[in-house]
């Protein structure tokens, strides 16, 4: 490091600053030429010292139709995309059932080229879906090789794997996150249970509730379902809030995925809020979809026109497309195919052994895989349009159109969305990949209690509108009782959430009914309310309330009060319903009688004429009327039965039976787990016991021993190893462990010590030259007025006395250990070196918290006055040669 010349009021000083602490030095190359107190030296100097809070890590989970991408947080690691065990930073949402075995992502799909009926993908489109719905018979029709069956108590579907075996979508999807967790904790080394999953901003109250039951499943604390559109806009925001203002900026989010397409409307700006002060703020405004525009499709005709190419070839008799395991394969080539036709005009289809060992090859252009998708690349602007009409906005109010998802990259896409927005070009500076996945961990991040993120404010929006419909007898003048139906709006399209809502009912004495419906669904077209199923929610039986009023007859009825609430995850929830009634009651005052006495003058000499029948009486009635009286509350709890109209949720049966899958899977894993860390312990210790590091801390006798049962344990696992249980297998490892495992404390403390030993004496070398420097200052008044000295001179020597007693212990403890054999246990241990080390850092961090609270003493206005005036006195008659120079030393450095 060069030395740094730092100018002083009166002098100027050169410091040599290879052994100063970091924080002042880069205090220093920051601050020269100004003139500053200790105080702020030391409160710059804070700023560099790492947090030592201990946190638990967080994850998210962006949930597509396709692919799963995985982010994290914990301390140390600030957002980063979790490695799958292929080392790819997405993995497929794919699960394999086979016997007594389960696969996951890229292990799944492998198997699914050969027996494609045990693989499971494409799970999003028909969760939360009745077994009517038109999405499920598309599902049939894409994976006719699964058995898609009826659930009668549900009204859903489940897979029928075998007689014995059925799965639902729910619980598939639980084993693909729970999946997910594991990957997320290999990488984290820690356990995790609290996540942010990603959602399709158009998943209604169903499919929500499906996804949170498969997070259950997987054992998964969520701390939010996010709408995917909106973590986007998150990532986007997060990372340019410098460029947030007052003023409103408009964006468009127009992402094209595998199994659909949303574009979405978002304002930009800065607010005032009272806990925090002015942030950043993102605003959804508008929202619209196509839930069956996406890659998927596109490769779904590819799949089917290599079919054609392929029987039109006559290599076979049969029809390939009856075939199931021949259109496993071509889809997955029909997959590579669309990616290399959106970066070349054509390329050349090939798989070998396609069917009955017969190899294909054909050539398709760009242009034939355009004519092949014309219908969808029609559909492009659809969800453009629907957004403006939900924001109530055109295209001239849009800033920019960002593309999100992998589809957005065919060449088609872009031509015709550009077309469909008019602007100069559509903008591409975000990860069309990953920014839903780190929008959501950084939500991850704020929402867990562990970290603490710069506040982002998030106002998203219901894309469906929910409202409260009741009926009501009435009695008309004739006479006549007519039956009025009542529609209350809950929350309207597009309204924000998180949000409370009260609904009160002012007419109804006795027990009724009513119920949660969505509200106009009009803007959707007849497919999308097929597919959207059921548009009504939850009936709400109320009982209780007519006994209530009996009750409270008394009191003025302020109606029957039903508290809804749609959390964070866009979740409605019917929080309480109350009967609330109202009374007037008199306000006591309370007042002693010893003042009473004393107001009045009553005295025991002295006592009051006795008042007459009629004074008394109107002196009644004028405290009645002069008595303050106060309104109060009352509230009774209604009993509350819910009957859900749309899906019903799995019972508590069924969620058991999977729980027990999930158990037996964990212990198997945790078998092979076991039996390949004593595998892997056997074979390395065998080897360790050849290398010259480890014979030089072991005896002959010990090396025997170890060698012995290492040898034993070796033909154990020939013979018996492979069958034995989990807990024998822990046992044997642990055993193991034991008898070696003073061998491998001596090498490692041989291996720690000179690292542990350099990184002391650095930290005591660079504390002593702090000390020297701060010493320095302390005695030049000079340079820092003595109300601006925080630091005695006697806490200086302290840490000094700290510093000596710490390099004695190094001394005398190194001399101690090189007496002693390498095969006995050492005194020089690492845990102490960094104890040593630790109670430096102790010691200097109590100045600096010192430092940190200290204020300086208030400046006396007529002395800075003066000394002002002698100073200006001064330079008319002296120029820069008066600045004083500490006197040097033999060696020409300054000495201080």
């Amino acid at each position: 490091m060069l030395p740094v010349l730092w100018t002083c009021h009166s002098c100027i000083v050169t410091f040599s600053l290879h052994a100063i602490e970091p924080g002042i030095v880069s205090f220093l190359q920051v601050t020269m030429r100004e003139r500053l107190s200790l105080w702020a030296v030391f409160c710059l100097i804070v700023a560099f010292l790492p947090s030592q809070t201990e946190s638990v890590a967080v994850m998210s989970v962006d949930l597509g139709s396709e692919w799963i991408k995985i982010a994290l947080v914990k301390p140390g690691v600030p957002m980063e995309i979790v490695l799958n065990k292929e080392s790819r930073r997405k993995t497929p949402v794919a699960v394999c059932l086979k016997e007594n075995e389960r696969l996951f992502g890229d292990s799944a799909l492998g198997v699914a080229v050969k027996n494609p009926k045990v693989v499971y993908r494409f799970l999003q489109s028909i969760l939360g879906k009745p077994a009517d719905n038109p999405q499920v018979a598309r599902y049939q029709k894409h994976f006719p090789e699964h058995q898609l069956q009826r659930d009668e108590k549900r009204g859903t579907v489940f897979f029928k794997f075998s007689e014995e075996l059925q799965y639902t979508p729910e619980e598939l999807l639980g084993m693909i996150l729970n999946y997910s967790r594991g990957l997320a904790q290999d990488f984290a080394e820690q356990p995790i249970k609290d996540a942010v999953i990603t959602v399709p901003a158009y998943f209604n109250q169903a499919e929500r509730r499906a996804v949170l039951q498969a997070a259950h499943i997987a054992g998964l604390k969520v701390l939010q379902l996010i709408n995917d559109n909106t973590a986007v806009a998150l990532n986007y925001g997060v990372f340019r809030r410098k460029d947030i203002n007052s003023t409103a900026q408009n964006i468009m989010f127009y992402d094209m995925g595998s199994g659909s397409t949303t574009a979405t409307i978002v304002t930009y700006q800065t607010v005032k809020t009272k806990e925090s002060g002015t942030q950043p703020q993102l605003q959804i405004r508008g929202v619209g979809f196509d839930r069956t525009l996406g890659g998927f499709e596109m490769e779904l005709r590819l799949r089917d026109h290599l079919a054609k190419l392929f029987n039109e070839q006559k290599k076979s008799k049969k029809d390939v497309r009856e075939n199931l395991r021949a259109m496993a394969k071509l889809l997955k080539e029909a997959q590579r195919l669309k990616t290399v036709l959106s970066a070349n005009a054509e390329h050349t289809a090939q798989i070998e052994g396609l069917m009955d060992d017969i190899d294909f090859k054909a050539k398709v252009t760009r242009s034939e895989f355009e004519a092949l998708c014309e219908d969808l690349f029609d559909r492009v602007p659809g969800p453009v349009k629907e957004a403006l009409a939900a924001a109530e906005m055109n295209m001239d109010e849009i800033e920019q159109v960002i593309l999100v998802g992998g589809s957005t990259r065919v060449p088609k896409v872009q031509d015709v969305l550009l077309k469909a927005v008019g602007k100069e070009e559509l903008s591409k500076n975000i990860n069309a990949d990953e920014a839903a996945a780190m929008g959501a961990v950084y939500q991850a991040a704020a929402l867990s209690k562990a970290f603490k993120v710069k506040p982002f404010l998030v106002r998203d929006a219901a894309v469906f509108p929910i409202q409260v419909e009741f009926s009501r007898e009435t009695e008309e003048e004739d006479g006549v009782k007519t039956v009025k139906h009542n529609k209350r709006i809950l929350f309207q399209r597009m309204a924000p959430y998180p949000q409370r809502k009260v609904i009160t009912f002012n007419r109804y004495t006795d027990d009724f009914v009513f119920y949660i419906n969505y509200g106009d669904l009009s803007f959707l077209s007849e497919q999308d309310l097929k597919v959207f199923g059921s548009q009504n929610l939850t009936t709400v039986k109320l009982s209780g309330v007519g006994s209530s009023f009996k009750k409270h007859s008394d009191a003025e009825s302020k109606g029957i009060k039903a508290h809804f609430n749609m959390d964070e995850s866009g979740v409605l929830i019917l929080d309480r319903v109350e009967s609330v009634f109202e009374t007037i009651v008199e306000e006591k005052e309370e007042e002693s009688t010893l003042t009473s006495n004393i107001e009045s003058g009553e005295t025991e000499a002295e006592k009051p004429e006795e008042k007459s029948d009629a004074e008394k009486a109107e002196e009644t009635e004028a405290d009645k009327k002069s008595k303050p009286l106060k309104k109060s509350k009352i509230s009774e709890d209604i009993t509350v039965e819910l009957e859900v109209n749309d899906v019903l949720d799995p019972s508590t049966e069924d969620m058991e039976v999977l729980q027990d899958l999930t158990n037996r899977d964990l212990e198997k894993q945790e078998r092979e787990k076991t039996l390949n860390s004593l595998e892997a312990f056997i074979f390395e210790t065998q080897d360790k016991m050849y290398q010259n590091e480890y014979l030089a801390v072991v005896t002959e006798e010990e090396k025997e021993q170890i060698t012995g049962k290492l040898s034993e344990a070796s033909n154990w696992m020939d013979e018996e190893g492979y069958t034995a249980g989990t807990k024998e297998l822990k046992e044997k490892l642990s055993e193991l462990k034991k008898l070696c495992k003073a061998m491998f404390f001596r090498v490692e403390e041989r291996k720690k010590w000179p690292d542990r030993l350099a990184a002391l004496d650095m930290r005591a070398a660079s504390m002593t030259s702090s000390i020297h420097f701060l010493s320095f200052f302390l005695n030049k008044e000079i340079l820092i007025p003595e109300g601006d000295q925080i630091f005695t001179e006697v806490e200086l020597k302290t840490l000094e006395r700290v510093i000596n007693e710490t390099m004695t212990w190094k001394n005398e403890t190194i001399a101690e250990q090189e007496k002693l054999s390498p095969t006995e246990k050492p005194v020089l241990l690492s845990k102490d070196i960094e104890a040593k080390r630790s109670l430096l850092d102790r010691e200097v961090n109590y100045l600096l918290n010192k430092a940190k609270f200290a204020k300086p003493k208030p400046k006396d206005k007529a002395k800075d006055k003066n000394t002002t005036s002698t100073e200006n006195s001064k330079a008319n008659s002296t120029e820069d040669a008066e600045k004083v120079i500490p006197p040097k030393s033999d060696d020409g450095e300054s000495d201080f």
